[in-house]
């Protein structure tokens, strides 16, 4: 038990370190919501690690902990939403055998926009912001095979040394 504690507190820290990096990121394409999604890395790499739990706990103390250090409310918001329902999506398509961690992490990329969207769209009571969707879901396709390459290329790794 202290084992998996440690892990999924140490992965919360990357997690807020990834998220602040990005935020230095200049990545700017002239829409609103496009980000790399870089501290997803982390929860890609928590769900094939540990169980959706401990992955779901890392998720959200993570993006509660970077909204407040970080953020405002409406970030808070639109993270939570994107957030769960792009981990929700993952853990379903974790369950399909022969989806790749790409593949996982593509599903979770979009649902993480379609969230954020439908939230915006209820904010802002305008149902025109939904002509953003076709371009956010290209974004999280991109930035979904990133996301998912990389993870897959360091699970292998990150379960050997952490022993899992």
């Amino acid at each position: 038990m202290t084992k998996k504690l440690t892990i999924s507190a140490l992965l919360v820290a990357l997690a807020m370190i990834l998220s602040y990096v990005e935020v230095l990121i200049p990545f700017n394409f002239g829409i609103p919501g496009i980000k790399l999604g870089l501290a997803n890395l982390v929860v890609v790499v928590a769900l094939y690690l540990l169980n959706a739990r401990q992955a779901l706990m890392i998720s959200v103390v993570r993006i509660l902990l970077v909204s407040f250090t970080f953020g405002n409310m409406a970030a808070l918001l639109y993270s939570i939403t994107g957030g769960l329902l792009s981990f929700a999506v993952m853990v379903l398509c974790r369950r399909i055998k022969g989806l790749s961690t790409m593949s996982v992490s593509v599903a979770g990329g979009i649902s993480h926009n379609i969230g954020q969207i439908l939230v915006a769209v209820f904010v802002v009571k305008n149902l025109n912001l939904l002509f953003y969707l076709p371009v956010l879901m290209i974004a999280g396709i991109i930035t979904g095979l990133l996301i998912g390459l990389v993870a897959g290329l360091i699970i292998p790794s990150v379960r050997k040394a952490l022993q899992l």
